[in-house]
């Protein structure tokens, strides 16, 4: 069973949410946060395994401005982390990046299909990036002035996904944080136009960017 925590500023958003990942035989809300504090501090219970997270708070506690990317970097900060998904209205490229550098496994947007949420929430449970379709054009566009190349560390970086490495053993692997690997495959996703790992390395050994199997 795959346990989330809730963390969004409007109720109704959650009840919504509640609604949708009960209906589903592997998932369960189990805890619900109204705040960023409040989704650090029970991130920290040890009782969730993904936290959907807004990026945007209101109402948080008094001199405090915490907002979803600082509140997803002290929750992957912490021994045992759950995994933090993105669910926003908000998709400039300040705040995607900002988020996967932050630790994020995954980005969506709030008007996102129900199916692609549900899966999202499943693929962030084992540690792959989610990206929204929609997240991924915007990403490809933005890079379409590197005409699509992938740099020296991102091709190494892709070769070692495709040898089976998990994000944290790349990051030990090139002396990097897990964050930091994840940042870069985002850019690869988007160089690329794909959404997952598979696909990523798929492309990139049809046009010869990485050797075969």
């Amino acid at each position: 069973m795959i346990r989330v925590l809730l963390a969004d500023d409007h109720p109704v958003v959650r009840a919504g949410l509640r609604a949708l990942l009960g209906a589903e035989p592997d998932l369960v809300v189990e805890l619900e946060a109204g705040t960023a504090e409040e989704a650090v501090t029970l991130a920290a219970s040890g009782r969730v395994d993904v936290v959907l997270m807004d990026l945007q708070f209101g109402g948080g506690l008094p001199g405090s401005d915490l907002q979803g990317a600082e509140a997803t970097r002290r929750v992957r900060a912490q021994a045992g982390a759950p995994h933090v998904l993105i669910l926003t209205n908000y998709d400039t490229d300040a705040d995607i990046l900002g988020a996967i550098e932050a630790g994020a496994s995954g980005y969506l947007l709030k008007d996102a299909p129900p199916a692609e949420l549900v899966q999202a929430v499943r693929a962030a449970a084992t540690g792959q990036s989610a990206l929204a379709p929609v997240i991924v054009r915007k990403l490809a566009d933005r890079s379409r002035i590197a005409e699509g190349r992938l740099s020296p560390r991102e091709v190494e970086v892709l070769g070692l996904v495709a040898a089976g490495r998990s994000d944290r053993q790349i990051g030990q692997d090139l002396f990097l944080s897990e964050a930091t690997v994840k940042s870069h495959l985002v850019h690869i996703f988007g160089k690329l136009g794909v959404s997952s790992r598979t696909s990523a390395v798929a492309s990139a050994r049809a046009s010869g960017t990485i050797r075969g199997a």
